[in-house]
């Protein structure tokens, strides 16, 4: 694909094919939507949460960013597109179940353990490091046990979905739910190299699916 004329072409492609055969499914969900899974992945184009799950339209949330963090819950009157996105997905639409989806090859998580953007200013990559940010302490944990090769940087991917799941058990319209029994979150892990996803436990280790 190389540009918007492949996207429309693209399209139409959709409208004959995909559109036409759940022409059903697309009437009735121009009445609205009631997913029961939120996923929070990475903005990486590789790594599309409705293929790698291979879903329909209607059946998940998704927001997407660099390196699929969730930030702690701030009241500070900034803009938060993930706490908006959290807060209408579990307040409004009620799903019953949060994943979050890291994965391999990351490179956020590469600029994080490497530094690439520390000091810069927007434009140049001060909003990237100011994201990724999120990932400092962990970071110097894991510099500190596996230094900086290929083994810290899978590590660092695994930490990207520990430090998301804490940071959604900060809000408090989530932890509340998730001690009664009515929303459950999960971590997960997708392999771009070999098309495997592993799934987090409850000590933090990951497991193949």
């Amino acid at each position: 694909m190389s540009g918007f004329n492949d996207l429309v072409d693209g399209y139409h492609r959709f409208r004959d094919t995909g559109w036409a055969r759940e022409r059903a499914r697309w009437a009735a969900l121009r009445e609205g939507q009631s997913p029961r899974v939120m996923i929070i992945a990475c903005s990486d184009s590789r790594v599309d949460p409705a293929q790698v799950f291979d879903t329909s339209p209607g059946e998940i949330f998704v927001v997407r960013n660099v390196a699929n963090l969730v930030p702690p819950f701030e009241r500070d009157g900034s803009r938060h597109g993930v706490s908006a996105a959290l807060e209408f997905a579990v307040t409004q639409l009620l799903v019953s179940e949060i994943v979050v989806m890291g994965h391999g090859s990351c490179g956020g998580v590469h600029a994080a353990l490497t530094g690439a953007f520390r000091g810069k200013a927007p434009g140049e990559g001060g909003f990237i490091d100011h994201w990724i940010d999120l990932l400092d302490t962990a970071r110097t944990h894991i510099i500190a046990e596996h230094g900086t090769g290929d083994s810290a940087i899978k590590a660092l991917e695994h930490e990207t979905v520990r430090v998301s799941l804490a940071n959604l058990r900060t809000f408090p319209f989530i932890a509340p739910r998730e001690a009664a029994g009515t929303l459950r979150l999960h971590g997960t892990y997708f392999a771009i190299a070999d098309g495997r996803l592993s799934v987090m436990d409850e000590t933090g280790a990951f497991h193949p699916a």
